[in-house]
């Protein structure tokens, strides 16, 4: 049921006003698949309206980006401050103004208003009628036909003509979601080939023709031991003394959990036995240490990350709340993590963890596209200030990661009703770096492993050649009218995925999952860092530019297997870059080399 509703009484008391500009229609949606309209909301019901800002220079802002995170540019590393990114992404005079008059219209001033550090976000808690009002929509009750659950939506809503330069969404409007968002589910996968003989070790060739040895008995456990063979880290360890910072960003009501992060170093890394990790809430987001929490994927995360990059300085962050969401035909629940809300909270402060590693997925179309490119503009300031953001690809291969991946069926929620590939978001963000999944040895690429091109972004320009190969010598049209070919690709690289030893509600277990690849690919970026800051450099940062072109030549090529989906075999493995394990999986030791080079 809905929340015990209450007046803003300085609010209300102005809700008479009737400001005389021509409204025009900002956006509007079909009546929702599964929501009953229950009728109008209670006119003391509050609505907490964010608005987004256009962001006036954010073109500079990609300039700067790209300049600081390619090692051939001069500026390489030269990464911005909080208040120079915020001087880049902050909104037009002449859009605060025409905002904040707008609001004070409707009786609000700028004391009602939260706004971001740059300004670009403000948000107000309204009754219904103002919201009404400023909207010129009819807000009602809607309930969910399976669930119950119940909010206050509208399906158009409108904003005076001259604002619409001014302002690039208001939510929540049209969005409707449900009260708990989904995590991407974490499984163990199969392949079409296995290495069985666990005794020994197993010589494993590398792309430039060298040979790696890995204890055969990873191909059934994999630990903190397995994945430094794997990724080639050899006896290199972290300082721990030189600010190297490493973070786990989680939502959905899923928490890391202190006790079975020791029962981890217990088995598998005793010198760091009696340590912690800082717990950081967000938005509402809670500390759940019980077992009658839901631990499973950021545990295994938090124990992944912090098992490679140990003594290094750990953070979870624990945030609440809901994403914006549209269902689609696989989509039935919200599966949207909050990410705007865990933005705001991490651009505001002054200094970031260099690595940050999330393991969240969605259908892109499933996000508001407006939505979706803030969030993604959030992600490119994050690199622009020197962070790392590892995101997992996901967990269905082409297609759904609920369903099997060889059975399901993919279509667009557009109202045609066409059959396509359904690409990943955040994956597909080209501000972020998309961890894939392999597994065994021989390394292969997991039929799980998601995949694909992007409908919202173009592909950017430090892929164009290794994705342009991949489309005219290897896909050479097949699948076409799938996907969109001039779509940003994903992922960018690969790692390990399934059968991770990990402590899970006080038991030594296994997890497996596209977030497991990705929580150990950023456990390498962050060794990476560590040597980077040891020799007096600035971190990595946003890593495509550099894996694209330095990077390119020391990736191990993984060729083999493919990520059925949607009705179809889907993308295979194969030489050079491919939609299923990016460039392969990473050699530390050759990345060190490169890293510490400029």
């Amino acid at each position: 049921m809905l929340p015990p509703a209450f007046l803003v009484c300085a609010l209300a008391a102005v809700a008479h006003a009737s400001p005389h500009h021509a409204h025009k229609v900002f956006e509007s949606i079909a009546s929702p698949d599964g929501w009953a309209n229950l009728g109008a909301a209670p006119i003391d019901h509050i609505i907490p309206l964010r608005i987004a800002l256009p962001q006036a220079n954010f073109a500079a802002l990609e300039e700067h980006l790209y300049a600081v995170s390619d090692p051939a540019h001069e500026r390489y590393g030269a990464h911005l401050s909080k208040s120079e990114v915020e001087a880049l992404v902050a909104p037009h005079p002449d859009s605060v103004s025409a905002v904040d008059a707008w609001l004070l219209e409707h009786g609000i001033p700028d004391s009602a208003c939260t706004r971001s550090p740059a300004g670009d976000w403000v948000s107000v808690r309204v009754p219904v009628p103002v919201a009404e009002r400023m909207l010129d929509t009819t807000f009602h009750v809607w309930k969910h036909t399976e669930d119950g659950n119940e909010i206050v939506r509208t399906t158009r809503y409108s904003l005076p003509a001259h604002l619409h330069a001014h302002v690039e969404l208001v939510q929540p409007t049209t969005l409707f979601s449900r009260v708990k968002a989904r995590r991407a589910e974490a499984r163990s996968v199969g392949v079409q080939a296995r290495v069985h003989d666990v005794r020994g070790v197993v010589a494993v060739a590398r792309s430039d023709g060298t040979k790696l040895t890995v204890d055969a008995g990873c191909n059934e456990t994999v630990t903190i031991a397995c994945i430094r063979q794997f990724f080639n880290i050899g006896d290199y360890r972290a300082s721990g003394t030189n600010g190297n910072q490493i973070a786990v960003a989680g939502y959905s009501e899923e928490y890391a959990n202190a006790k079975d992060q020791q029962l981890f170093y217990a088995d598998q890394l005793p010198e760091a036995l009696n340590t912690t990790f800082k717990y950081v809430l967000v938005n509402g987001g809670k500390n759940g240490q019980d077992y009658d929490s839901d631990t499973y994927a950021e545990n295994s995360d938090m124990q992944t990350v912090l098992g490679l990059a140990f003594p290094a300085t750990g953070t979870y962050y624990s945030t609440g709340g809901e994403g914006p969401w549209i269902e689609d035909s696989d989509t039935r629940t919200d599966t949207i993590a909050p990410y705007g809300a865990w933005l705001d909270f991490a651009l505001a402060q002054e200094k970031l963890p260099q690595t940050i590693s999330t393991g969240y997925e969605s259908h892109e179309q499933t996000i508001p596209e407006s939505y979706a490119k803030r969030v993604c503009a959030g992600f490119a300031q994050l690199g622009a200030r020197g962070t790392s953001l590892l995101v997992m690809s996901g967990n269905g291969g082409v297609g759904d990661a609920e369903g099997d991946p060889r059975t399901q069926s993919c279509w667009t929620n557009d109202g045609r009703h066409k059959r396509q590939f359904l690409p990943s978001f955040p994956a597909s963000c080209p501000f972020v770096t998309a961890v894939g999944s392999t597994v065994f040895i021989p390394e292969v690429a997991a039929y799980s492993s998601g995949g694909g091109f992007s409908n919202y972004w173009s592909r950017p320009s430090y892929q164009g050649r290794a994705v342009s190969e991949y489309l005219t010598t290897q896909l050479r049209g097949t699948y076409a009218g799938l996907y969109n070919p001039n779509g940003r690709a994903y992922p960018d690289v690969a790692a390990q995925s399934i059968n991770f030893r990990v402590a899970l509600y006080g038991q030594l277990t296994a997890a497996g999952g596209g977030q497991q690849a990705t929580a150990a690919f950023a456990g390498l970026v962050s060794l990476l860092n560590d040597a980077r800051l040891a020799h007096g450099k600035p971190p990595l940062g946003f890593l495509n530019p550099f894996l694209y072109s330095s990077g390119l030549a020391v990736f191990n090529d993984i060729t083999s297997g493919n990520a059925p989906g949607c009705g179809t075999q889907g993308f295979n493995a194969t030489e050079g870059w491919d939609p299923i394990t990016g460039l392969g999986t990473p050699d530390f030791g050759k990345l060190k080399d490169l890293a510490l080079a400029f």
